[in-house]
């Protein structure tokens, strides 16, 4: 028999519960004893089993049971609460209890399996009367999860068929884009491998698990693509992150990877992307077509540099920088905040946590776009309501070890210091170097300032809109009768390997050189329909970058580079490519298809070729590569592996067997 587990510091044994120590008090979420009972009854120690009895008896307590509540059957986040307030409490507590219950139910004793099994078909009612649009992509994840498991579990066909029918409706929405609405996220990215993982072990209905396990490869695109190698983290931009995340404070992203790909949520040639991508390189990915929401993301050696075209929310890191700093715990990084009242972190509090927050909320709306190493990042104030201030801050982590700072030509020691409009700042620190130039910044009170200070042992450029007394702002009132639009707030963002530099006043003469368009029409009063456009270029020795926005509806109007206007690719990068028409190259090889969209991976180095297709139609597919080519006539979703002539197929649907030539079938399931 096992050894019982070591029972964390937080249990609790006067609640059963895993608590949380504030300043407000002491707090149990329910999703941790679903959890934790979860962990006890896996390890199959008696004294476990025991104790998951009342971990459960303390988790089921959590459950609103009364059956005249609008949320029946959700949970309360904290054992404390009297009413259902975060409407995740129950995907959450699912996720364990379904599970846990299609491994060790035989574990609990009868009057517990069956509250058990009473709980999770109350919990897949009030999933299925929450609804979750599918554009919030970790809870619908989470959705499916436990309504095709937990139909499964239950012997529902109904409860089942509305799971299988959500993953197909989430696959197609995502199809619409190319990558997950909610793109790139450290977070929330987890909550949909972890899930998908789960679906590709235990489902039972075989085209929805080879759909699950196909997806999951296509987000394992998207995480090779971020994960930094010099560093280990998470490349930006993040669609939503954590404070600790952004600034390094948890553990390296790459070790949470490595683990998803050893419990097999992800391909194991997931880990060799990482490890074999040609550094420098860019990739983008389109998250959401609709809202022109597309992620850009330039990697070398020595940093990584991302940028998304619009922000999402305040939790969005739509510029992010991870630059290696030698002999250093950590690497450094480099991201920006619009920001009011010269909010810094920890002075509000989470609402969900009750716990001082560790994160900076961005208050601003947020436009940019990226060429490689080259960048131009734009904030518009979200609501101003009453301010003392509003301004953008650009921030470098540890302050301590940057080793130089210019204003100009000026060799900056002394904080704070005063920027004037137009005149570059240059940073040193570690292997990177970074330049960044104010564009136009309207101050819409007196005297607003940009200036270089230290913050909380941090670097920080604030480029202010307005600092002043108190004041409630008529005049940037959208819908109001004196708007005349957002007032301009823009930087130019230039990142380089210090190695290609003699020394940082070279990189400061380069990146002067640089030749910066910036216009705007003239204000006038809203009428409701009429735009004022603001277009800015950066160009240099043949390279350029640019955008225009509407400042009156804080709309992108166009993007572009020297190659031309910027689109919205499902996925491209040198290695990577996903179409929506079904004929795809990429490299040395190619792959068409009846239906699309389809995506395929080249791993030059290994010799190695990925095809993915998520259905729902069924598609004939052929991949051609140097010396050998796979036809499958028919195929509602899957994959296609060659390595080395050597041929995998974990496809759903199939009609007929591979047609292969050059190589020869190894695997098919």
């Amino acid at each position: 028999m096992p050894e019982p587990l070591t029972l964390p510091e937080s249990f609790n044994p006067d609640t059963n519960l895993l608590c949380k120590t504030t300043e407000n008090g002491t707090f149990h979420e329910s999703r941790q004893g679903a959890g934790f009972a979860r962990r006890l009854l896996a390890n199959g120690n008696a004294e476990d089993i025991a104790l998951a009895h009342k971990v459960l008896e303390a988790t089921l307590a959590c459950q609103e049971t009364r059956e005249d509540d609008p949320h029946h059957g959700n949970f309360f986040w904290m054992a404390e609460d009297e009413v259902v307030g975060d409407l995740n409490a129950v995907e959450f507590c699912l996720e364990n209890l379904i599970p846990m219950m299609m491994d060790s139910a035989d574990l609990l004793e009868a009057g517990m399996r069956d509250r058990v099994t009473q709980a999770i078909r109350l919990g897949l009612a009030e999933i299925a009367r929450i609804n979750v649009r599918v554009s919030y992509s970790n809870i619908t994840m989470l959705d499916i999860l436990n309504t095709c498991l937990g139909g499964e579990l239950l012997d529902d066909s109904a409860i089942a068929q509305r799971g299988y029918g959500k993953l197909n409706a989430w696959i197609a929405y995502t199809d619409r884009s190319g990558t997950p609405r909610e793109y790139n996220s450290p977070t929330y990215t987890r909550v949909c491998v972890n899930a998908l993982g789960i679906l590709g072990r235990y489902l039972k209905d075989e085209e929805s698990r080879v759909r699950a396990r196909t997806f999951a490869a296509r987000i394992g695109l998207t995480v090779g693509h971020h994960i930094h190698p010099s560093t280990g983290r998470w490349a930006g931009p993040h669609s939503r992150a954590y404070h600790p995340t952004i600034v390094c404070e948890s553990p390296p992203e790459i070790e949470s990877v490595r683990r998803w790909i050893e419990d097999g949520a992800l391909p194991d040639w997931v880990d060799r992307m990482i490890d074999s991508n040609h550094l420098p390189y860019e990739i983008q990915e389109t998250a959401s077509i609709d809202e022109l929401g597309v992620l850009t993301t330039y990697l070398s050696d020595a940093f990584s540099l991302g940028v998304a075209s619009i922000g999402y929310g305040g939790q969005s890191n739509t510029l992010l920088s991870h630059f290696v700093r030698q002999d250093a715990e950590k690497p450094g990084v480099f991201f920006s905040r619009y920001l009011t009242n010269d909010k810094w972190l920890g002075d509000f509090y989470h609402a969900t946590d009750r716990t001082k927050s560790r994160n900076l909320i961005d208050e601003g709306q947020f436009l940019g776009v990226q060429n490689g190493n080259r960048a131009i990042a734009l904030y518009a104030q979200q609501d101003l309501g009453v301010v003392n201030s509003a301004k953008s801050s650009y921030v470098w982590t540890e302050r301590d070890r940057i080793d130089s700072i210019h204003i100009g030509e000026r060799d900056v020691t002394d904080l704070p210091a005063t920027v004037e409009q137009g005149e570059m700042i240059t940073v040193a620190s570690g292997d990177a170097l970074f330049a960044i130039i104010p564009l136009t910044r309207d101050d819409i009170g007196r005297d607003a300032p940009i200036q270089l200070v230290e913050r909380a042992g941090d670097l920080v450029l604030d480029i202010y809109n307005y600092k002043g007394s108190e004041k409630s702002f008529w005049e940037m009132r959208p819908e109001g009768p004196f708007f005349q639009g957002q007032p301009r707030n823009g930087v130019y963002i230039e990142v380089a390997e210090r190695n290609d530099y003699g020394n940082v006043e070279d990189f400061t003469r380069t990146v002067s050189a640089s030749t910066v368009k910036d216009s705007c029409d003239e204000p006038f009063v809203s009428d409701g329909t009429s735009e004022r456009i603001w277009s800015l270029e950066v160009a240099r020795d043949g390279s350029r970058v640019g955008i225009e926005v509407d400042l009156m509806k804080w709309a992108l109007k166009r993007r572009w580079t020297e190659s031309g206007d910027l689109t919205f690719p499902m996925l491209e990068s040198p290695f990577t490519v996903q179409e929506s028409d079904g004929s795809v190259r990429v490299g040395r090889a190619s792959v068409k298809a009846s239906q699309g969209p389809i995506w395929i991976v080249e791993l030059e180095r290994t010799n190695e070729w990925i095809v993915g297709y998520h259905g729902p139609r069924a598609s004939a597919v052929a991949l051609t590569v140097p010396g050998g080519r796979i036809e499958i006539p028919s195929m509602t979703a899957g994959t296609i592996y060659w390595k080395d002539g050597e041929v995998t197929v974990d496809a759903a649907g199939m009609t007929e067997a591979p047609s292969i030539v050059g190589g020869r079938l190894v695997g098919q399931n």
